[in-house]
């Protein structure tokens, strides 16, 4: 099955890529990467989550790309920053951050047609033991995840190994959220589950572009999102963390096309 996009549609709507697109993707992935490298000086105590989103939206025109958020569904801001029991989709605003505070900050630009989407977090000042464990956990499910991408894989298997490795450290994945397709498309499918059973879901192919962003609580698993109907917070309050990266599927596992160009992608490596 084809449509007017390059490459081919499998019977679940997945796009297969060509080898060609790979260099967009790297391109896109790369900036955003580098800005959320940059992003790591600027986390501080005293500062607000606006005034990083305007930073944020300032490197993205320096650099001749387009934010994918800015006036997506109503969106405002070129950034998600999601602080402490915020589980995703924070939005940037007047909250001042404080000491051991941990957010997730989430870009996605446009370069060029091709969509990169990355996330990843931060410490304002030095993190308690408890949330260092948490975004080490965290990190650690997202590459568990990613090294169970290969043709001929699920994605059930992907979910299942991140479930299995949070679950065993005591802590819980978000169900309510999951990562997507990508490419000329912010979101597309598949819906990538952080959790679930091996050998179940779509099957794996060489081309495949999606991303993978685990999204895992001190607590309980579940979410509530506020009456701005974007913000979603852990309804028992608890600590919760996450990590997102945009992968493409190779001919013998993957290529993350958002990896760090200062090798800066965990608060501990800063």
């Amino acid at each position: 099955m084809k449509d007017r996009r390059r490459g081919r549609l499998t019977r679940d709507g997945i796009r297969i890529h060509e080898e060609a697109d790979l260099d967009g993707m790297r391109r896109a992935g790369r900036l955003a990467a580098e800005i959320l490298d940059r992003m790591i000086d600027h986390v501080v105590p005293g500062i607000t989550t606006g005034r990083l989103d305007e930073i944020i939206t300032s490197m993205i025109e320096t650099a001749g790309a387009k934010s994918a958020t800015i006036g997506y569904k109503g969106y405002r801001h070129a950034s998600c920053i999601s602080v402490n029991h915020v589980v995703c989709h924070g939005i940037p605003g007047d909250k001042v951050l404080k000491e051991g505070d941990i957010l997730n900050i989430d870009v996605t630009v446009i370069v060029d047609g091709w969509y990169g989407d990355t996330s990843r977090m931060y410490v304002a000042g030095r993190p308690n033991r408890r949330a260092e464990r948490l975004m080490q956990v965290t990190h650690d499910a997202l590459m568990l995840g990613i090294e169970t991408v290969r043709p001929g894989n699920t994605f059930g298997d992907i979910g299942a190994a991140i479930q299995r490795y949070v679950e065993s450290q005591r802590m819980s994945v978000v169900r309510d959220f999951c990562g997507h397709g990508l490419g000329r498309v912010f979101h597309a499918p598949p819906n990538v589950l952080h959790y679930g059973r091996p050998g179940t879901g779509a099957v794996l192919e060489e081309g495949m572009f999606f991303t993978i962003e685990p999204m895992v609580n001190l607590g309980r698993p579940e979410t509530k999102v506020l009456p701005d109907d974007w913000t979603a917070v852990t309804r028992d309050r608890s600590l919760s963390a996450q990590y997102e990266h945009s992968v493409g599927v190779t001919s013998d596992g993957a290529e993350i096309f958002t990896l760090s160009p200062a090798g800066r992608f965990h608060p501990t490596w800063a």
